[in-house]
């Protein structure tokens, strides 16, 4: 089972975001936040804000019955794009202006299950055993 989480409008550029993303992309969950715990770039900070989101959203959608822990949870999917770019105007000599960009840029993380749900394998038995119980008909 999959879940998403996205945190949009990262005021840093998505090159210096890419750079962090490609260390945890593939990592265990618990590793992944161990990295980003003693990685001293910014994006370190926003991006372990954004894997907490997506560890309570896979919790979420069982309905908080079972922990991440018991799963083997890791990130399966990791990018960051660009977002929207502020265009400002800075002083310049001889009376011109350069352009200032400000970038953002739209993170998302996708973590998904490594050991398989008990009701996804609960359903393919039913599957089974519906399929073998059927006896031929005799007339």
């Amino acid at each position: 089972m999959k879940a998403v989480a996205k945190l949009k409008s990262v005021p840093m550029s998505a090159r210096k975001m890419r750079l962090v993303v490609n260390n945890i992309r593939g990592k265990s969950v618990e590793e992944a936040l161990d990295i980003l715990r003693f990685t001293k770039k910014e994006a370190a900070t926003w991006l372990e804000k954004v894997v907490l989101s997506a560890i309570a959203n896979w919790e979420y959608k069982l309905d908080g019955m079972e922990s991440a822990d018991d799963y083997d949870l890791y990130i399966s999917e990791a990018f960051s794009d660009e977002g929207t770019q502020l265009k400002r105007f800075r002083p310049a000599p001889h009376g011109r202006a350069h352009r200032i960009r400000k970038r953002t840029n739209h993170v998302t993380i996708v973590v998904e299950n490594r050991i398989p749900l008990d009701s996804e394998t609960e359903g393919e038995d039913v599957v089974e055993e519906v399929e073998t119980s059927e006896a031929p008909l005799e007339d």
